[in-house]
């Protein structure tokens, strides 16, 4: 069923006077993301479907171009696969069970896989028979960066040990690669093009000319007091660095964003249920939409709306409280809001397309499940002289 279509969020806060925390999706700005990275990104643009698995949100992308997505479990191939037949996955997980192994290949004809360890090779062999052409990426650990996760604290194989499995992979096979990541909201294009010098040394140091090179996700968004390099400056220290390394002319090169493609594509509203003097209790929070502004310390701009009327421009710091009986569920930090603001009131919070709804759980029984389209521009966080905020 389509969703329902509004020209601004002001609009829909008159027409549904939600009690209830609204996702504010631009389909247009999805578009426009996703195109800016098929435009800019010289290889393969895979989408990440853990970051927002909406099929509102899948579905602009597809329309703009994105042909491929980095799927993480079983429930994501079939996803994609059920509703977009002609697009492609990839099983990037490095750890699968030998059941979504099998059922990813005879079921969804999956035929790339990312490994980081030997046993995770002897699993896919034995489940779907041996590479026979197929694809397999050997994902290595990276230097810590400045990043808002450290993925490689979780996955991947060291330099040392890398060669050795690199080697098997091609031995049993497949077609072979290499992939990283340098971790999430990564701030640093040097750090992209560190890790592909690492990735050139295990090249070196194994007999495998490979066939595939995936540089990973991490491309930054901006967030309040977060003003990462523009897309193209990654770009640059990914082409440039590339030349000093040895591959081959056919080689593939992919890249798999998420947030970069989706947080400025949605914004979520919330209402004020109760203001204790510098308190303020709302409908959502870090066990649903929120969980971000507490693992990661990631700000998100907030405006507040009183439809009809206007608020005080005079702000003042507020705590803010979710909605569930924890004492846990509170946005870390003081947030600057107009001084006048009340039970009632409602507040868009902007750049929310990128781990929100994905990560929202039933706690308490609070559900955040209600999708709208708009079409006024994102709330960036807005920074005085900026002209495109970029991804």
């Amino acid at each position: 069923m389509p969703l329902k279509h509004f020209s601004t969020v002001d609009a829909m806060i008159e027409a549904l006077q939600p009690g209830y925390p609204v996702y504010c999706l631009r389909p247009e700005e999805l578009k426009r993301n996703a195109k800016r990275f098929l435009d800019t990104f010289p290889g393969r643009v895979l989408y990440a479907v853990k970051c927002n698995p909406d099929l509102n949100v899948l579905g602009p992308l597809f329309e703009a171009g994105i042909r491929h997505f980095d799927t993480a479990s079983l429930t994501e191939i079939a996803l994609i696969r059920e509703n977009f037949p002609q697009a492609d996955c990839y099983f990037m997980h490095p750890v699968k069970s030998p059941s979504a192994i099998a059922a990813a290949k005879d079921v969804y004809s999956v035929d790339h896989f990312v490994i980081d360890h030997h046993r995770e090779l002897d699993k896919i062999v034995s489940a779907i028979g041996g590479g026979d052409g197929k694809v397999c990426l050997v994902r290595v650990i990276t230097p810590a960066a400045n990043v808002a996760y450290n993925l490689s604290q979780k996955f991947g194989i060291t330099v040392d040990e890398a060669p050795a499995l690199l080697n098997r992979v091609a031995a049993e096979g497949f077609q072979p690669g290499l992939a990283f990541h340098v971790g999430s909201q990564c701030r640093s294009p040097e750090a992209f093009a560190e890790a592909i010098r690492i990735m050139g040394q295990v090249m070196d140091k194994s007999d495998v000319d490979i066939h595939y090179l995936d540089v990973g996700g991490g491309f930054p968004v901006h967030y309040v007091n977060d003003k990462p390099p523009p897309l193209e400056d990654f770009v640059t220290a990914i082409t440039d660095t590339i030349k000093e390394i040895n591959l081959r002319g056919d080689c593939v090169l992919m890249c798999e964003p998420g947030r970069g493609l989706v947080a400025s594509g949605s914004s979520l509203v919330v209402q004020v249920m109760l203001r204790k003097e510098q308190s303020l209790y709302i409908n959502d929070g870090v066990y649903h939409s929120l969980s971000e502004t507490l693992t990661a310390g990631i700000e998100l701009p907030m405006r507040v709306i009183r439809p009809g009327q206007t608020v005080s421009s005079e702000t003042s710091p507020f705590s803010m409280f979710g909605p569930t009986c924890d004492s846990t569920d509170c946005i870390p930090g003081q947030i600057n809001l107009p001084n006048c603001i009340r039970e009632g009131d409602w507040i868009e919070i902007g750049q929310a397309g990128a781990y929100s709804n994905s990560m929202t759980s039933s706690f308490n029984g609070f559900i955040a499940e209600t999708f709208v389209n708009i079409d006024e521009p994102p709330l960036y966080p807005r920074i005085p002289g900026d002209v495109d905020m970029g991804l």
